[in-house]
């Protein structure tokens, strides 16, 4: 569905998220259907993870981090540079009822967490396209999948946020484009204390690469 607005504001869409509804538009990544599976994934692992909140990286319009929270009584941190991204999130937070669970924060990885915060589990899906391959993808906010040269640059913020705020007997499922970007990031994963590569899952749109620690 489609809303037309005026000119200066782009036209809020909504998708089915699993049982969610999301509100988006062209400033941010329209939701895909596959990304439920990162959800599910963090979803699986909450029961078993030490008490504390879930933080997303690169939140977007916060989908993906909502529905991981959705059945769990956990807070949710979603960490964004674009403000459009807080702006979509808040309205899908209230929408979803987790508008008192959920806060929003609109800044850079590196200065977004307090350094003594401390999350249960992470889900990042950040930027994986290389910077010369972008083109490829004329439909999509230049923000949302310029990963830089090799496509790792954000990648390697959240791994950064993962090694230094994670708890103990936490997981964090990260979002990459193929097997190889995993390969590339497994040598700094493997330089936060504790920290590991423990499974990779493949799908026809990208990788989830699940860390623990």
């Amino acid at each position: 569905m489609t809303t037309r607005t005026d000119d200066a504001v782009p036209a809020r869409e909504t998708l089915p998220f699993g049982p969610l509804e999301i509100a988006f538009d062209s400033r941010l990544l329209r939701p895909r259907a596959w990304t439920a599976a990162q959800s599910s994934w963090v979803a699986e692992l909450l029961p078993g993870a030490p008490a504390g909140p879930v933080l997303e990286l690169c939140s977007g319009a916060g989908h993906i981090g909502l529905l991981a929270v959705l059945d769990a009584d956990r807070d949710l941190v979603c960490v964004d540079v674009n403000p459009a991204a807080a702006e979509r999130t808040r309205e899908n937070a209230l929408a979803a009822g987790l508008g008192d669970r959920v806060e929003t924060r609109c800044a850079p990885i590196a200065s977004a967490l307090h350094e003594d915060e401390r999350f249960a589990a992470v889900v990042a899906d950040p930027p994986w396209v290389p910077a010369a391959e972008t083109g490829r993808f004329p439909e999509d906010p230049l923000l949302a999948i310029d990963g830089g040269v090799d496509g790792l640059t954000v990648a390697r913020e959240c791994v950064a946020a993962i090694g230094r705020h994670l708890l103990t007997g936490g997981s964090a499922v990260l979002q990459l484009g193929t097997t190889a970007q995993v390969a590339q990031l497994e040598h700094l994963v493997a330089a936060y204390d504790g920290l590991g590569v423990v499974e990779v899952r493949t799908f026809e749109r990208g990788v989830l690469a699940r860390l623990t620690r």
